[in-house]
């Protein structure tokens, strides 16, 4: 499989997909704090204050993410849902 690749043209299944291969990659880290993928985020992060009511109602619902450029669309590689929204709120990404 080819990453990055365009977020903005992957079907669900193919994000899937895509999300499984970057854990994968990652040998089940994720890439923005480096914790395994199958526990939770760091403290530092889960601590911070993030406004929920600006992100879907289901955000938290799938513990994984598919974190991609918001600029070029391009993946970037597999975050737990919190350090997305951490990584979205606190940092525009």
């Amino acid at each position: 499989m080819n990453l990055p690749t365009n977020y903005e043209k992957l079907s669900p299944r193919e994000r899937k997909e895509v999300r499984e291969e970057y854990v994968r990659r990652q040998k089940g880290r994720c890439m923005f704090c480096n914790e395994l993928l199958i526990n939770k985020p760091p403290a530092g992060i889960t601590s911070k204050y993030i406004d929920w009511r600006l992100f879907p109602p289901n955000f938290l619902k799938w513990p994984v993410h598919l974190q991609h450029d918001h600029n070029t669309g391009m993946t970037e590689g597999a975050v737990h849902a919190y350090c997305n929204a951490y990584m979205w709120f606190y940092e525009g990404r």
